[in-house]
């Protein structure tokens, strides 16, 4: 874990050093002020020597500014290196969650994501900024104060060590109750951000159901469970404050008796009294925010820990050692295919798959819910891994091509489609950054979109809202399959894309694919017999495996799953998964 954050430093590192060296810059002059004001209390006023008072003043005036100076350096120097630590982790975790495969990413929730790169970071920026800063500044401080204080009064000694013992054994106490506490606490936050999300995504869904009181509740739920472990963490974090005043005050009395016997047996001077007082608190309020950085650094630790798992992760598909660079054609081979989303798990989502697809051939793949069509068309692009066997693209097995070759020649049009922030122009180019106008219309048209695209106000530079919330579902499903379009695609893949689109327009879009992009291997899923019912070949699926293959009418008369569909929904019963079916 260490190494990881160190890691992150990078650029920097200067940064740190300077902070630290001016740090003990600053420590050095505030130790040698008290000294100075007892220089001038025993040889300037109670000598009754002016010349002593300016000499001693000004010499601590220029310490003063020296470590004015010093203290702001450090504070420009560790606000430049803690923030820009929490850049490179945010940059790292980010970077390497691009190279998640979906198995990696199913391995954590999206609001943990979000929480790790928010509020865990805000509190490692923190943790370090108080280190390089407070965690210099105080140790020192504790160090020299001690020092000094020793070396004008040897006797006070007893009253440090039994002062220190004290607040050291306290601290320690507070600091393990506290802690689990506060891995609770990210873990609750965790639950809150989940809760934000849920409901800001599904607002259309909550105002349509009225159930706005039960999501409220809900929050409120969440908001008062991190509201109750705070307070006990905190609870037990402010004892620091009168535990720190008792050994203070106490010491301070201890002090008091020593120095006053100190002073009438003419060991120890009025000015070295007044700088011992000094010393005392110097030292007693670095071991408060020693404490103070403790209790930080443990909050610290578990989101230190969060984020160290995110950018250690492994993605679970990288690329091969001379990766293959050109896909020849759209041809697909699944080869008796096994696949389970979990490593090493005895049950398969997918069993035995076994079947050859030309290139240019238009499948269609029907199913039940939970039938692993989705999982099936995944492995082309190798979003996952199969757990035996092999899938081929071209004759070659995708685990041999580069990554992105493989995915720039297979464009997925998912079930979740996606828009994201920007024009509908900026969007379909994410099929394709070099595409001009021209192309993006002429794959509008092919997907249906040019003509409701044309009737908005800003056209093709209408701003399109995050997620797509100023489209209908239809219009997202068309825009997303003219993206793909954009990437010229051998695999063409579509995933219940026209669930949202009246039948005449997924009948255009697919007679539109028949004329303008024959030679692209096309996979239809969907519900509705009729958007696959012209394929060249349909594949049955059920619990995972292949029911039957054939076309349209083959299936008719000897598939039993199929014939059933296609009863069910010519008598307006629907499909699969609706009553009667």
């Amino acid at each position: 874990m260490l190494s990881t954050l160190k890691s992150q430093l990078k650029q920097y590192k200067k940064a740190s050093l300077m902070t630290v060296l001016f740090g003990s810059i600053e420590v050095a002059t505030d130790i040698t002020i008290p000294y100075l004001m007892a220089l001038i209390i025993d040889r300037g006023i109670n000598a009754k020597d002016i010349s002593q008072i300016y000499l001693y003043g000004g010499i601590m005036l220029v310490a003063v500014l020296i470590g004015l100076l010093s203290g702001a350096l450090a504070g420009k120097y560790g606000a430049n290196a803690a923030t820009g630590f929490a850049h490179n982790l945010r940059d790292a975790m980010f970077e390497n969650i691009q190279t998640f495969s979906f198995s990696n990413i199913d391995k954590y929730s999206t609001a943990g994501l979000v929480t790790r790169m928010t509020t865990d970071v805000t509190n490692l920026q923190n943790a370090y900024q108080m280190i390089i800063r407070m965690g210099v500044r105080f140790p020192l401080m504790l160090i020299s104060a001690l020092v000094m204080a020793l070396m004008i009064a040897p006797k006070v000694g007893i009253v440090f060590l039994v002062a220190c013992g004290f607040l050291v054994i306290s601290i320690a106490l507070i600091i393990k109750k506290a802690m689990p506490i506060f891995k609770q606490v990210f873990e609750g936050y965790d639950d809150l951000n989940a809760s934000v999300q849920e409901n800001v995504t599904g607002i259309r869904a909550v105002k349509g159901f009225a159930r706005e009181p039960h999501e409220k509740s809900k929050f409120n739920k969440s908001v008062h469970n991190l509201f109750l472990k705070f307070t006990k963490a905190e609870s037990l974090v402010v004892l620091n404050s009168p535990v720190m005043m008792l050994a203070i005050y106490g010491s301070m009395l201890g002090i008091s008796w020593l120095g006053a016997n100190l002073i009438v047996a003419g060991t120890l001077t009025t000015g070295e009294l007044t700088s011992l007082f000094t010393y005392v608190m110097n030292i007693f309020m670095s071991l408060m925010m020693i404490s103070m950085i403790f209790v930080m650094v443990t909050m610290s630790i578990a989101s230190a820990k969060r984020i160290s798992e995110v950018i250690n992760e492994k993605a679970d598909i990288v690329n091969p050692e001379n990766p293959a660079t050109v896909v020849e054609d759209g041809s697909v081979h699944f080869d008796h295919v096994n696949f389970s989303y979990k490593k090493n798990s005895k049950k398969h989502v997918l069993t035995d798959i076994d079947i050859k697809i030309n290139s240019g051939e238009t499948i269609g793949i029907i199913g039940a819910t939970g039938s692993s069509k989705s999982s099936l068309v995944n492995l082309i692009s190798r979003l996952y891994d199969v757990s035996s066997g092999s899938v081929k693209v071209a004759g070659k097995d995708v685990r041999e091509y580069d990554l992105k070759t493989l995915r720039d020649k297979v464009a997925v049009v998912l079930q979740k489609n996606e828009l994201f922030s920007g024009t509908i122009i900026e969007n379909l180019r994410w099929g394709n950054k070099n595409a001009s106008y021209e192309e993006c219309i002429k794959a509008c048209e092919m997907a249906c979109a040019n003509d409701f695209v044309e009737k908005l106000p800003e056209k093709y530079d209408t701003y399109i809202e995050q997620g797509g919330t100023n489209v209908s579902g239809g219009q997202k499903q068309r825009l997303c399959i003219a993206r793909a379009l954009l990437k010229k695609p051998k695999i063409l893949i579509l995933d219940d894309s026209t669930s949202a689109v009246d039948t005449a327009t997924d009948y255009k879009i697919r007679k539109s694919f028949i004329e303008n992009i024959p030679n692209t291997t096309k996979f239809i899923i969907s519900q509705r017999i009729s958007s696959i019912s012209e394929a060249d070949r349909i594949i049955v699926l059920e619990d995972g495996k292949i029911n039957g293959v054939g076309t349209h009418e083959e299936l008719l008369n000897n598939n039993e799953i199929y014939t059933t569909i296609y009863s069910n929904q010519e008598k307006g019963f629907g499909d699969f998964d609706e009553k009667g079916a």
